[in-house]
């Protein structure tokens, strides 16, 4: 190590251009570097979504669900799987372990699902991966503005608005660069209805089949080939697609008694629109939404600026009665989110500056330093860039908390050379001494703090994922300060210096005279060279001692009241603490009982802190999920949601509403509530809007929802996390009474109790149906199979895609059928012709019984067992204290034979990752151990080390207990990190010790030396790192929530290890040291007088 220090003050030309080199190359990473909300987090879950379209949900799960989850059960690394049948659709989610491979596992799922025989009336089943990514990053809202004359929500004002939509925008935003998909939905979209006349195709004979096979037909343009005649050659085209809807009305669909029969015959046609599927609102005006989607490689922030910079040319060319409105930009949180990180470390660091400059008074110093910093943190962005690590809050907030941390090494290093030449030593010398006595001390001292990051890759669920680039982002940026201060800081240190190989043995022989006179002429050349660059250097080097001077002043000017404080509090200090020192060594046992009792009292606090899984990102916006009685249809569900809107617009802090009524239009595969009877609204509050804000917007809306009769409804903020409910109680049996009687029960109980809101349960009263029982008798009776009239029915009612229409260079669906569904009733049913082309026509109900019945809305299953599964959000304390209040409930109700509860959603995942970080705290203990027993080569010392963790387990806890904030995965990450920083005092002072006394000292007075020698590098290393942490503590802006419980952790723990570290340790120590020390010789003659 002493032969790198030497290298780093004779080769100072080598050691810049490095630097320089690692700046330029960090640079041009930062441009290329991603920038995103959160790490590239790997979700181990897949879906896969089988559509039986028109079946209930029960047959659904008998011919869909088992045997899907039957094969997909057995694929490797499957922890759970879960399902929902509903009518219709069947979603099977698959749970993988953490850390699966997830490409390999969707091949083997897939294969599973290849072998797999489904009824031929169900779809290809869909393999389908969540991902927080998927969710659009802007959506976008098309709607008139409330002043144009025609009604905004007029049938052709919204089949305007879709095609407008689809027509224009989509396209052109699809073709900027890094955007993956436009999704459209809302508004009415275009449709040709042929509804037919049953009665009159049973009197020609006609069956539905055959118009629509008659139209299919027609509606088609064939190629004929080529035909050469002459010198020319043609192109043979049969053309007979429809022009208008006109050529529909006079299409032939057959010929009876030799006579033609025209479509406007038996059927009226015209241009309509499409079943709906969501009806769109922006500020309760009808709209058409626009969800934007990004690349997966792409930069959010730049797309949306893409996009951005698109939407104003597109606004200009806009109808004057039609506007665009940005409803949704993530971008905006993601540029908030990381300014803030970014602002963050740079006050950091200039907090650590003021700190240095307080404790040494010397620009030169501070100069030193501060230029250590960006050297460190840029060269980080270099080894980001190689492994692919993004710039987002968690890596950003890695490299403020760094800040604070990769200054102490090179403080620990500039000390020591300020401390040698203050007794004598040379410039060269004071840089080269004072390196090497530090140097092994802030070696061991960086490789214990990265130690504590290795066992990251442990932790299981998403605090793994999480926290798994901050981690690397720390380690990065600690290796470039180590290599900073045992190269950069002895480099500067040593400028200024007459000669760079002071102290160096050179050699005093004179260099022969050379005998040509070429070389004698070249030499005086190269001489003359030299000499200019050595006036230049000279120049430059009392130019920068200028510069220092009035950098000193400045920093004088400015910082002189900061200086004064921190000096006068360090003269307090060192003026009490060799007193306090030497009272604690005569009083050990006093000193070692009053810390375990602190330690004791501090730890009876732990369970009035609370728990939680992670704190929710406030975005200042939230979302009200609501659902009304299975079967309602899509226009009631939108009145509720007029209702919310209606309740929101009369906040005076809502900014922006936006609602979706039945199922929207996602890419996602996350299984969400989907149907007619269900719909969101999404509120968007004014910017600065804090949670406080949001707290009051959601319980004003809560009164005015909970008026509303047969309506659910769910608060919750855009989750980017998580999809769990923060609480859930999963009620298990085969029963399906049985758990909606147990359900209910939970519910009521649930009710009563004042800590819980928005309380949903699965169980719901299932959906109306019109069930059609056949008589098979009957029917065969009559000539006519059960299968065959099924078909009929489903042509009448469901329709048929005979074709599609070419309108505008737009593909138009063209559907035959007989029912109207908007405005037809079950008699209507029951009059279907089941045989139009009989002599003799039979309707349905006099082959088959047509009845109104009930069956579930959905049916849920966990590990192929069917459940009922209850949601519900906390409406005060902690989830801890939630999840025992639930599960104390359960136990109190009594359970029917065969059903079973328990309580998981967040709290289960709650559980799983304290359990896994709990580890990952004892192994980042044992390689510390490791580290410290290597450096130190002793068993013993890394013990006395090592009672700094519980010292700062203390402070970390009265931290927490003070600021009111829950232990969570971002503290426990914090406390993590204090095992790697709080030894480092520790490390330092003992590595003094042990120095002192293998030059012979005795041990209490190698001690006393010792902390009175390391007093000052100590507070300004906790000093740094505490103060740098501060503004990340402060929790300013957005996504500080999941920044300040880490930082008001590494504070607090840190402020009151330093304070106990200087006292508790030396005591320890004095118990504990066994190691004999050789004997020097002066010791042995004195001991021979």
């Amino acid at each position: 190590m002493r032969r790198l220090i030497e290298i780093a003050t004779q080769r100072r030309v080598t050691i810049a251009m490095f630097m320089v080199a690692i700046v330029l190359f960090g640079v041009v990473s930062l441009s290329r570097l991603k920038l995103n909300l959160l790490p590239d987090i790997s979700y181990p879950t897949l879906t896969v979504r089988t559509e039986l379209t028109g079946a209930a949900p029960a047959e659904v799960e008998n011919l869909i669900t088992k045997p899907v989850e039957e094969a997909v059960g057995v694929v490797r690394n499957v922890r759970v799987v879960r399902s929902v049948s509903r009518s219709g659709q069947s979603d099977v989610t698959i749970e993988f372990l953490w850390g699966t491979d997830m490409d390999i596992a969707g091949v083997d799922v897939r294969e599973k699902l290849d072998i797999l025989q489904l009824p031929l009336e169900a779809s290809r089943p869909l393999l389908l991966r969540f991902d927080p990514s998927s969710e659009p990053i802007m959506r976008l809202g098309l709607l008139s503005k409330e002043d144009a004359g025609e009604a905004v929500d007029s049938e052709s004002t919204l089949k305007v608005l879709r095609r407008l939509a689809e027509d224009r925008i989509k396209t052109d935003l699809e073709a900027q660069e890094g955007t993956a998909a436009v999704k459209v939905s809302g508004g009415l979209e275009d449709e040709i209805q042929i509804r037919v006349d049953q009665q009159k195709l049973s009197q020609l004979g006609i069956s539905i089949d055959e118009i629509a096979a008659r139209i299919r037909a027609e509606n088609v343009n064939l190629s004929g080939g080529r035909l050469e005649e002459g010198n020319q050659r043609f192109l043979v085209r049969t053309l007979n697609e429809f022009q208008s809807v006109d050529e529909f009305r006079d299409a032939i669909v057959s010929y009876v008694a030799d006579r033609p029969v025209y479509l406007r015959d038996v059927a009226t046609v015209e241009q309509g629109f499409k079943e709906r599927e969501a009806i769109t609102r922006v500020r309760g005006r009808e709209s058409v939404e626009l969800g934007v989607y990004k690349e997966g490689d792409a930069n959010t922030v730049q797309v949306a600026a893409r996009i951005e910079r698109r939407l104003e040319s597109l606004r200009e060319t806009l109808p004057d009665d039609i506007e665009l409105v940005k409803i949704y930009d993530q971008s905006r949180f993601i540029s908030s989110a990381v300014d803030n990180v970014r602002l963050a470390a740079i006050l950091g660091g200039l907090i650590a500056i003021i700190v240095l400059y307080g404790f040494l008074r010397d620009a030169r110093a501070t100069t030193i330093v501060g230029i250590a910093i960006p050297v460190s943190v840029i060269g980080t962005f270099l080894l980001m860039y190689s492994n692919d690590i993004s710039l987002n809050i968690m890596s950003l907030g890695g490299i403020a908390l760094a800040v604070g941390m990769l200054v102490d090494n090179s403080i620990v290093v500039l000390e020591n050379i300020v401390r040698k030449k203050e007794q004598g030593d040379g410039i060269v010398e004071a840089a080269r001494n004072g390196t090497t006595e530090v140097g092994g001390a802030v070696v061991a001292a960086t490789l214990t703090t990265i130690a504590v990051f290795f066992p990251m890759v442990f932790i299981e669920g998403v605090a793994g994922q999480l926290f798994k680039d901050q981690a690397l982002t720390v380690t990065f940026a600690l290796i470039f300060s180590l290599i900073v201060a045992l190269t950069l800081i002895p480099m500067l240190a040593a400028l200024g210096a007459r000669s760079r190989y002071e102290g160096s043995v050179a050699s005093e022989t004179p260099e022969p005279e050379p005998k040509s006179r070429i070389v004698r002429f070249l030499k005086k050349i190269v001489a003359f060279v030299i000499l200019v660059i050595t006036w230049i250097s000279a120049m430059l080097v009392r130019l920068g001692g200028l510069l220092f001077k009035v950098v000193g002043f400045l920093l004088w000017l400015v910082l002189w009241i900061p200086t004064w404080v921190l000096q006068r509090l360090h003269r307090a200090i060192a003026a009490v603490y060799p007193g306090l020192l030497g009272w604690s060594l005569r009083h050990r046992a006093t000193v070692v009982i009053a810390a375990v009792a602190i330690f004791a009292a501090t730890m009876s606090l732990l369970p009035r802190l609370g728990t939680e899984l992670i704190p929710q990102f406030s975005q200042g916006e939230f979302n009200v999920d609501l659902r009304l009685a299975p079967g309602a249809p899509l226009s009631e569900t939108d009145r509720a949601i007029q209702v919310a809107q209606r309740a929101a617009a009369a906040i005076e802090e809502v900014e922006l509403d936006f609602s979706v009524a039945g199922t929207g239009n996602r890419l996602d595969a996350n299984p969400v509530d989907a149907g007619d009877h269900t719909g969101t609204l999404s509120v968007q509050l004014a910017s600065g809007a804090g949670r406080e804000a949001e707290a009051a917007a959601m319980e004003s809306m809560r009164e005015e929802l909970s008026r509303l009769p047969g309506v659910q409804y769910e608060f919750s903020r855009p989750a980017l996390l998580t999809f769990a409910s923060p609480l859930q109680i999963e009620i298990a049996g085969y029963d399906l009474d049985a758990l909606g009687v147990v359900s209910n029960a939970v519910v009521q109980q649930m009710s009563a109790s004042g800590r819980f809101s928005d309380i949903r349960t699965t169980v719901e009263r299932g959906n109306p149906e019109i069930q059609i029982v056949f008589d098979q008798e009957r029917a065969a009776k009559l000539g006519l199979a059960v299968r065959d009239i099924a078909n009929r029915v489903v042509a009448n009612v469901r329709g048929e895609l005979a074709t599609r229409y070419t309108w505008r260079d737009k593909k138009i669906d063209v559907l035959v059928r007989s029912v109207d569904t908007r405005r037809s009733s079950i008699e209507e049913i029951r009059r279907l012709i089941v045989n139009p082309t009989s002599d003799r026509p039979v309707t349905l109900d006099a082959v088959a019984e047509v009845k109104v019945s009930q069956g579930p809305a959905e049916i849920r299953r966990v590990a192929q067992e069917r459940v009922a599964i209850i949601t519900a959000n906390l409406a005060y304390g902690d989830l801890g204290a939630a999840a025992a209040e639930a599960g104390t409930i359960v136990s109190r109700i009594p359970m029917p034979e065969g059903v079973s509860a328990l309580v998981s959603g967040q709290s289960e995942e709650m559980e799983e990752s304290f359990k896994s970080m709990q580890f990952a705290l004892i192994l980042a203990i044992f390689l510390v151990y490791l580290v410290m027993a290597s450096q130190f080569e002793s068993l013993i010392h890394p013990f006395v080390i090592l009672f700094t963790i519980p010292l700062a387990l203390v402070g970390a806890v009265l931290a927490l207990f003070i600021t009111g904030t829950t232990i969570n995965i971002v503290a426990l990450i914090g406390v993590i990190m204090l095992a790697g920083i709080v030894v480092n005092n520790a490390i330092v002072l003992v590595d003094l010790i042990n120095q002192l006394r293998a030059q012979g000292t005795e041990r209490i007075e190698a001690i006393m030396e010792a902390g009175s020698a390391r007093l000052r590098p100590i507070l300004m290393t906790s000093l740094t790192t505490a103060l740098g942490l501060l503004p990340m503590a402060m929790g300013f802006g957005e996504g500080s929530e999941v920044r300040t419980p880490m930082a008001i952790t590494v504070i607090g723990g840190l402020v009151v290890s330093t304070l106990l570290t200087l006292v508790v340790i030396p005591v320890v120590y004095s118990l504990m040291d066994r190691k004999r020390w050789p004997v020097t010789a002066g010791e042995v003659t004195t001991a021979a007088q």
